[in-house]
């Protein structure tokens, strides 16, 4: 949204936060990121307000506004042709949908290197949120070395997909409810067999335990999990604690009234498990939501930080092969590290696909415009859109 700010020519507003998902987070864009660092690092870019000035904000207020969700990986044209004459109509116009809304690839080289720009400099999360990570990963440095497991076994995480792996029947039914609950989630009917064979499921924390042992991931590491609530709680978690004793999260590692301001907001606690992942010394996610891809990009930019991205159509398929006996550990594991060793975080390319960006590569999770050394770190101006 700042990179197409910027080519309309037009003001940002800073933007308010969706309330109504599963986690309802009351939480504001300044109750998260450094509002003033944002505003102020961009300046010369592009003009952001914290709120509509009082004439502009009376329209709104009486409903005299604009809203529509722009056409998801739009070209920076389309913006130019269709949005902003509804801007210069309207005045003011509320892009109700902001994510994946601008095209991976195809776009040009000064924009791409806004958005890394953006998301790697003027996004700063506030500095209570900042130091709190910071004593987070002091604790663990004390202790060797930590990998972040990005354990995605959340229960929105299980009804939204219908991947139910592992569950009995009273959960099967409670995620299904929860499922029809949601009218935003238009996928209703789910075979969680088929969508797990197909590679579209979370790995379950006993998978996961099983990947990591064939990965010869180091038993004495800690694995620090950053995630919300593991749907089934300890009998879930029992097999990858028995593999990996040293489990922790921030909830074992800090007194309770440090996070006592984070409670019921999980955009805030999302953040501190953002800043421990980003310095880990491996980054594992079990599925690729965004706050994974956004890790695995930042990681890359942060000088191509190890970061496994699990095949996971292979690897259900790999485990179904071990459990029922057809594969020995040792071929097991043989198979799982051979099929992995590219899938590092090292230097890549985008996998492009015309016409078919939603299974493309994410731009945030390899911004390679910006890892080349002619666009360091040290060399994310802008200028010339």
């Amino acid at each position: 949204m700042v990179t197409i700010a910027r080519y309309l020519n037009v003001t940002l507003i800073v933007p308010e936060l969706d309330k109504t998902s599963f986690w309802s987070d009351p939480s504001e864009f300044q109750d998260i990121f450094d509002v003033d660092h944002f505003i102020m690092s961009l300046r010369d870019e592009v003009r952001i307000l914290k709120e509509l000035p009082p004439r502009l904000k009376r329209r709104v207020e009486i409903g005299m506004v604009y809203s529509m969700p722009p056409i998801s990986w739009s070209d920076i044209s389309y913006y130019h042709n269709q949005i902003l004459p509804l801007i210069k109509k309207y005045k003011v116009v509320l892009l109700n949908k902001t994510d994946t809304r601008l095209a991976n690839n195809g776009q040009p080289l000064e924009i791409q290197k806004l958005r890394c720009r953006v998301n790697f400099s003027a996004l700063r999360f506030t500095s209570q949120i900042e130091e709190l990570g910071k004593r987070v990963v002091k604790l663990l440095r004390q202790n060797g070395p930590f990998i972040v497991l990005h354990l995605r076994y959340e229960m929105d995480m299980l009804a939204f997909s219908g991947c139910t792996q592992g569950c009995n029947s009273e959960e099967v039914e409670e995620l299904t409810r929860m499922r029809y609950a949601y009218p935003w989630w238009k996928e209703k009917i789910i075979n969680s067999d088929l969508k797990r064979k197909d590679g579209f499921c979370p790995l379950t924390p006993e998978e996961t335990a099983l990947i990591l042992r064939a990965l010869d991931i180091d038993n004495s590491y800690q694995i620090y999990i950053a995630a919300g609530e593991i749907y089934g709680g300890q009998r879930r978690m029992a097999t990858l604690a028995a593999a990996y004793p040293k489990l922790v999260r921030k909830e074992t590692l800090l007194e309770p009234s440090d996070l006592g301001f984070f409670q019921n907001h999980s955009s805030q606690m999302a953040a501190l498990d953002y800043l421990v992942s980003l310095e880990s010394d491996i980054f594992i996610p079990t599925y690729d939501g965004n706050m994974a891809k956004v890790v695995e990009g930042h990681r890359r930019f942060l000088g191509f930080k190890q970061t496994i991205l699990l095949e996971r159509r292979l690897l259900v398929d790999l485990i179904d092969q071990y459990n029922s006996g057809t594969l020995s550990w040792y071929e097991f594991s043989d198979a799982v590290n051979e099929s992995h060793e590219s899938r590092k975080g090292q230097p890549t390319q985008r996998l492009v696909i015309p016409d078919r960006p939603k299974e493309e590569d994410y731009f945030y999770a390899n911004p390679e415009e910006c890892l080349q050394p002619s666009y360091s770190r040290l060399d994310l101006s802008v200028g010339g859109l």
